[in-house]
């Protein structure tokens, strides 16, 4: 799987919106708001805003560390869409932003996933 991640197209998108960023281990939001900003067909990576963090614990410290291999769910409301998968890593830029990447479940179908890539704007494609 390792190989695959590293292999896989990754596609620079525009301005997706994600909201309510859930954990499924404890049903409890972790942000309410984040942005897609790549993807490819193994995940893809959020930014996430410190303001946007919901427990005071992921709040008062520079590491996400604790949400790590936890189960999640988002929506894309342009989309209509939910999506889930795993957070794999999460790390932080500097001035309160981080970036955390999340790979698909493994039941979410190849093809599926590979229609949403080509479906995700690139930059400048919305006006």
């Amino acid at each position: 799987m390792g190989a695959e991640r590293r292999i896989a197209d990754r596609k620079t998108v525009d301005c997706i919106n994600v909201t309510d960023l859930t954990s499924l281990n404890d049903f409890r939001v972790i942000a309410r708001q984040a942005s897609i900003v790549d993807a490819s067909i193994t995940g893809f990576l959020m930014e996430i805003d410190r303001r946007e963090l919901v427990p005071d614990l992921l709040k008062k410290n520079l590491t996400l560390e604790p949400i790590v291999g936890q189960n999640v769910v988002l929506y894309l409301p342009q989309m209509n869409l939910d999506l889930d998968g795993t957070i794999t890593r999460a790390i932080h830029i500097g001035r309160g932003v981080y970036h955390v990447a999340v790979e698909f479940s493994k039941d979410v179908p190849e093809y599926w996933r590979e229609c949403l890539i080509d479906l995700l704007p690139e930059p400048g494609e919305i006006v």
